[in-house]
């Protein structure tokens, strides 16, 4: 599965509002689908670069020997999720950024879709 197929497929996901694809080293998104005037997915892939960066230098200031499948980020009306993607080995910077309407998603439902696309996505 290539970006572009990735990101439809997330987009496919119930309650799905946007989705990127993000670099956290460089801080970029390598591809986008969805957003709108109230989520604008380049501010928000940068934004959360940041969040992905700080939790790692917690974990490795705690000496926790693991790594994170997952961030969530539960809003009144939206789930924010962060998945770090370890399957893609030409780069191990990657994370899904997804935005779910909280009405209409379903939060396990959408974390095994996104494990899935993880698993299919070449870079």
């Amino acid at each position: 599965m290539n970006i572009e197929n990735a990101m439809k497929e997330s987009m496919s996901i119930a309650g799905a509002v946007g989705v990127a694809l993000v670099d956290y080293e460089s801080g970029m998104s390598l591809g986008t689908s969805g957003g709108g005037d109230w989520l604008n997915l380049e501010v928000a892939a940068a934004g959360n670069t940041d969040v992905v960066r700080s939790k790692l230098r917690v974990m490795s200031a705690l000496a926790l020997n693991d790594s994170i499948e997952d961030i969530l980020i539960t809003l009144h009306r939206q789930y924010h999720l962060i998945r770090l993607l370890d399957s893609v080995s030409a780069r191990s910077s990657l994370f899904l950024y997804l935005v779910l309407d909280r009405d209409q998603a379903n939060l396990a439902l959408a974390r095994h879709y996104l494990k899935r696309i993880e698993t299919e996505l070449q870079i």
